[in-house]
């Protein structure tokens, strides 16, 4: 390249960046190369295909496909499905998942064969848990970014003993093997990969090559005949391609900032919030360039965080109690229609409102700012 070549290239790559739009929901990151593009549409057919009995549904299932739980508004956003989850604390502490009855995941929907064998529709919930729990499907956008966020990052941010003396004493939990979580309303699961091939078994009862069991129902065998298809269900080559999309999902680009928001977003720091939902994290060394040393808006601390007794349901892992949940991201906010892990909040306000225990004294600063103060704030957070 010629002196005035490389001087015109130079001078050009920033109008060149400028005039890059935002990502849409369901956009691949920016950044992927060739072969990473080609994986990530081809994985989104993989996440977008309905499975029937004969390629592998159920016999005990929440939904026939990836996208019918993650589909608004675009292959990997919300969706209109709930799920019943189920577990038992025990008296000396321990959170039984109840995975010898079916647990933790009780299945709302069973295939004709299923329901011809035994009558039933939908896994019972067995006698011996304590605690229920209702879970909304959020969006899994921008998820491979928070999978390549250092585990340090994620235990520096942690006081479960509040030694500072905030109020704030997030924790990691842990997975049942002790290794740190980080998806989920517990953040129970540790890596993307876990979690994406765990939906396959759990919300669509297919099974993969390191779920290749397809469990009981309610700790009960399988009747006979009801599951036609030998497992696993799925290949190791079509696992790889539903993860590969979902990892390279982008995050939602959050909206201009008017004057107002912009007073919003210093609100968010200055009354609590940005203690549990700290806006910006970092992610580290990673194979695939995009997701590598990224700075990722996510406003989480991927910790658990005890919100009161008003919200609490089930324990989960070696860690999570009834009233302790991870903080919720808050990247896509605005494509949000329901709020809070179980979608009792019909708008950001009231899930501010119902924010207990740690999450009290930010709730209750937000219910005394002035009008034009809570404007501004719902505005901020309206514009993620």
């Amino acid at each position: 390249m010629t002196p005035l070549l490389r001087l015109l290239s130079v001078a050009l790559l920033p109008l060149s960046a400028a005039c890059r739009q935002p990502p849409e929901p369901g956009d691949p990151l920016r950044d992927l190369d060739t072969a990473e593009v080609a994986r990530f549409e081809r994985g989104r057919a993989v996440f977008d295909s309905a499975f029937i009995p004969e390629t592998g549904l159920g016999p005990l299932f929440n939904a026939p496909s990836c996208a019918a739980c993650h589909g608004v508004p675009a292959s990997g956003g919300e969706g209109a499905i709930f799920e019943v989850h189920a577990t038992a604390l025990r008296e000396d502490g321990f959170c039984d998942p109840l995975a010898a009855l079916g647990g933790p995941v009780f299945q709302l929907r069973v295939t004709p064969a299923l329901r011809e064998a035994l009558g039933i529709e939908a896994e019972p919930i067995p006698a011996a848990a304590t605690d229920t729990a209702r879970r909304t499907t959020p969006d899994v956008f921008g998820f491979g970014l928070l999978d390549a966020i250092p585990e340090s990052t994620i235990l520096a941010l942690a006081d479960p003993d509040d030694t500072n003396g905030d109020g704030i004493s997030g924790r990691p939990n842990r997975f049942f093997d002790g290794r740190v979580g980080r998806f989920g309303r517990k953040a129970l699961v540790p890596t993307l990969a876990e979690f994406n091939e765990g939906a396959f078994l759990l919300e669509q009862g297919v099974t993969t090559p390191n779920l290749a069991n397809e469990g009981t129902v309610g700790g009960q065998p399988l009747p006979d005949g009801v599951d036609p298809t030998p497992e696993p269900e799925l290949d190791s080559g079509q696992i790889a391609l539903a993860d590969g999309f979902v990892r390279f999902l982008a995050p939602p680009a959050a909206a201009k900032l008017t004057g107002e928001a912009r007073r919003g977003r210093e609100l968010f720091s200055e009354i609590g919030c940005a203690d549990c939902h700290v806006p910006t994290l970092r992610t580290g060394r990673h194979p695939v360039r995009a997701l590598a040393y990224q700075d990722v808006h996510a406003y989480t601390d991927l910790l658990l965080h005890d919100l009161g007794p008003e919200l609490a349901d089930i324990c989960l892992g070696l860690v999570a109690q009834p009233a302790e949940f991870r903080t919720e991201p808050l990247m896509g906010l605005r494509l949000m229609s329901r709020f809070l892990h179980d979608g009792r909040a019909a708008t950001v306000a009231e899930a501010i409102e119902l924010h207990g225990g740690e999450g009290a004294a930010a709730r209750d600063t937000f219910a005394n700012l002035p009008e034009a103060g809570r404007r501004a704030l719902l505005a901020f957070l309206g514009s993620l």
